[in-house]
């Protein structure tokens, strides 16, 4: 099994910055890819920030240049820096990792942190 945790999150003042983490354990051979994905009420997750084995990162286009992340790799960690948060960025923000585990891979979902923003 994977587990796959969350922490930080909160609540933040419009225009402040947070930054959430997220770890991953439990038995896979390696890591493909860690990301973050968002879903405020009545919407669908939508993709935050997301980086790959190979390094490459990429971003919602609403979160450009406010966010970012950064993985570490030996320590199967990772963290997302959200600065000049807006209202809008109000959501529940998930940590989702997919490894392999021979030639398979698997999604494995944290339980998910609350972001609120106000103004």
């Amino acid at each position: 099994q994977v587990q796959t945790v969350e922490s930080g999150g909160g609540l933040v003042q419009a225009g402040g910055s947070v930054t959430l983490s997220c770890s991953t354990s439990g038995i896979f051979d390696t890591i493909n890819a860690m990301g973050w994905y968002r879903q405020a009420p009545g919407k669908q997750r939508e993709l935050v920030a997301i980086t790959t084995s190979g390094g490459s990162t990429d971003y919602g286009d609403s979160v450009k240049g406010r966010f970012t992340i950064t993985r570490r790799n030996a320590l199967n960690t990772m963290a997302l820096q959200m600065n000049s948060l807006k209202p809008d960025d109000t959501a529940v923000y998930y940590c989702n990792v997919r490894v392999y585990r021979g030639y398979e891979l698997f999604d494995s979902w944290g339980q998910g942190t609350q972001v609120t923003v106000y103004s």
